[in-house]
């Protein structure tokens, strides 16, 4: 399957996400994964070109584009599983290395009980019309956790930002961040968490130039218990900044962290 010049733009342009811009808590990571294929990215592509045609920044639902994506996985699994909709929200669905610490930060925030992991997100996690939670992506490409590049082959003259990544992320981030913090201050969630973030700095600017007022405070990280973490109050919204990622760096446990705790002292229930 050939990934179409004009539904690539379209994505690149329009592309933010999953659930809904009203939900009360949204959770910002770098991009998603995946993208290793050109199926891969032209079966999501095209699904949102024809689902989110309007030209405004959009969050899809994630249960829907995910039916149409085929899973491609390897091993015992390729047998199990035939769409991302099987793998991640089906009757045998696998529980998601990041979205149960998610659902746990989502939770402690709530100071609420958590329920059965693998059940909320089969059902509700990310659920546009249940406004809960939101996961937005700073970067609409999707790519693999070993931080490789699959979209230097694509030859499109208009896209020659693509060939690099790091000409790609300098390329799109302050059109991305302008649009999340814009909504922000549209929607006013109750906390926005920006996790696995690497510019900082320039993120915590672009902050300040949208809401001169704020004022960033940092929390320093317990290890093995609560991250390291950036805060501002953005109005009626919390924002979060942190460098840590809701799974374990190299499968290491000592490079996770109780994301139901994190999500407690972020509200100030541990107070």
């Amino acid at each position: 399957m050939l990934i179409r010049e004009g539904a690539l733009k379209h994505w690149m342009s329009y592309f933010y996400g999953y659930g809904s811009w009203k939900a009360k808590i949204w959770f910002v990571t770098f991009e998603e994964s995946g993208g290793d294929l050109p199926e891969d990215v032209a079966e999501r592509i095209d699904y949102f070109a024809n689902a989110h045609p309007q030209q405004t920044g959009a969050l899809c639902d994630i249960r829907a584009l995910y039916q149409h994506v085929g899973a491609r996985l390897e091993g015992p699994r390729a047998k199990k599983f035939t769409t991302l909709y099987d793998h991640r929200f089906g009757k045998q669905a696998v529980t998601h290395g990041g979205w149960k610490n998610l659902i746990a930060f989502s939770f402690g925030f709530k100071n609420k009980k958590l329920p059965d992991v693998t059940d909320y997100q089969k059902k509700k996690f990310a659920q546009p019309a249940a406004n809960n939670e939101a996961l937005i992506t700073l970067y609409p490409l999707p790519a693999p956790h070993n931080h490789a590049w699959y979209y230097s082959w694509l030859d499109i003259p208009q896209f020659s930002f693509l060939k690099s990544r790091k000409v790609y992320q300098e390329t799109l981030f302050n059109q991305r961040v302008e649009t999340i913090l814009k909504n922000i201050e549209m929607y006013k969630p109750e906390v926005v968490v920006m996790f696995g973030m690497n510019a900082i700095i320039s993120l915590k600017q672009s902050v300040l130039d949208c809401f001169p007022g704020a004022t960033f405070k940092t929390a320093k990280g317990v290890k093995l218990h609560t991250p390291q973490f950036h805060s501002a109050d953005l109005g009626n919204t919390k924002l979060i900044i942190t460098t840590q990622v809701p799974t374990l760096r190299h499968n290491r446990i000592e490079t996770g962290y109780d994301w139901y705790a994190f999500g407690k002292q972020v509200s100030g229930s541990n107070d």
